[in-house]
């Protein structure tokens, strides 16, 4: 009998810490957040986004994000990435010593100036002054761009699929290491998720790395299986469902990250996360954020007894 192949393991980004949070109008205790990177990491997640380095005055609930960085280079393992949206943030980034820095660059011109006052190409030439400044610094830092608003805008409506694969190719050449794209509000089905996904890898190989889905129309998980079928070994969700983009109105939940473990889990495809460790972090954090909007289908129903069972 022939011995099985190895199931390929699946990366899952918290990004609770950052796309969460920011959604959310209170500034959740630097001390919880603490607590919060901690028991992820515990729970078997080894790449966090812990924050963002934008002006306080615009984001107060990630203006701590230097402190969560200093933290999370000290836990064994972890891959600490934080969200950079010009060229200051990204030396804030390079100075705190983060492993990853993640740029956005919208595939929607709508949503481009909305979100950061800047069309497409304008963010594409920020990602190369990006690039330069962290070769000159001598850093390791990875540079990662996140291609939002891939499948759709509540701004502009539809996006051209061949202008995403135009930024795609034009972030690469502007010295992108690592891209994923975003279904940022939450637009996409599984058959289109696919098909870019298909068509996004012939232009980038394995720098295509991510996929980051919403779950505002129920489709978040399908969409993650849809990403996973065609390859994408790496996805970003959110404990708990928090989060959303707050240029785009209407688009609220990311894929729960509890969730994303199960649909795995339940395949046979590993993770690495603990499925009790997640629960009961899930737990904590719904307490602390008390009265907003929480979304999960596992944490309500539980583990399949035929699930208990095999493991």
């Amino acid at each position: 009998m022939d011995t099985p192949s190895p199931v390929t393991p699946v990366t899952v980004r918290e990004v609770g810490l950052r796309d969460g949070l920011q959604s959310i109008a209170r500034t959740l205790p630097t001390a919880h957040k603490l607590d919060w990177l901690r028991a992820a990491h515990a729970a078997g997640q080894r790449e966090i986004e812990v924050g963002s380095f934008v002006p306080a005055r615009l984001l107060p609930q990630l203006a701590d994000t230097a402190e969560l960085v200093a933290v999370a280079r000290t836990l064994p393992g972890l891959v600490t990435s934080v969200l950079v949206p010009n060229l200051k943030g990204a030396q804030a980034a390079l100075d705190s010593g983060a492993d990853a820095m993640l740029l956005p660059l919208s595939a929607s011109h709508a949503h481009s100036l909305a979100n950061l006052r800047k069309t497409p190409d304008e963010v594409v030439a920020e990602i190369g002054r990006i690039r330069a400044l962290r070769d000159s610094s001598g850093s390791c830092c990875l540079i990662e761009v996140g291609l939002s608003t891939a499948f759709g805008c509540t701004i502009q409506g539809r996006v051209d699929e061949t202008e995403v694969l135009r930024l795609l190719q034009a972030v690469l050449d502007a010295g992108a290491e690592r891209v994923g794209l975003a279904d940022t509000v939450g637009y996409a089905d599984p058959l289109q998720v696919g098909r870019l996904f298909e068509r996004a890898f012939k232009v980038a190989g394995d720098r295509l790395a991510c996929g980051h889905f919403h779950d505002t129309r129920g489709l978040g998980l399908a969409n993650v299986f849809a990403a996973w079928q065609v390859g994408v070994r790496r996805f970003d969700a959110c404990l708990a469902g928090i989060g959303g983009c707050p240029h785009a109105p209407g688009a609220s939940g990311n894929v729960a990250t509890e969730d994303v473990a199960y649909l795995f889990a339940s395949m046979g495809v590993p993770t690495g996360l603990d499925f009790d460790a997640l629960i009961a972090l899930r737990s904590q954090v719904v307490q602390w954020l008390a009265g907003e909007a929480t979304h999960g289908a596992i944490a309500r129903a539980g583990l399949p007894k035929t699930m208990k069972e095999a493991a």
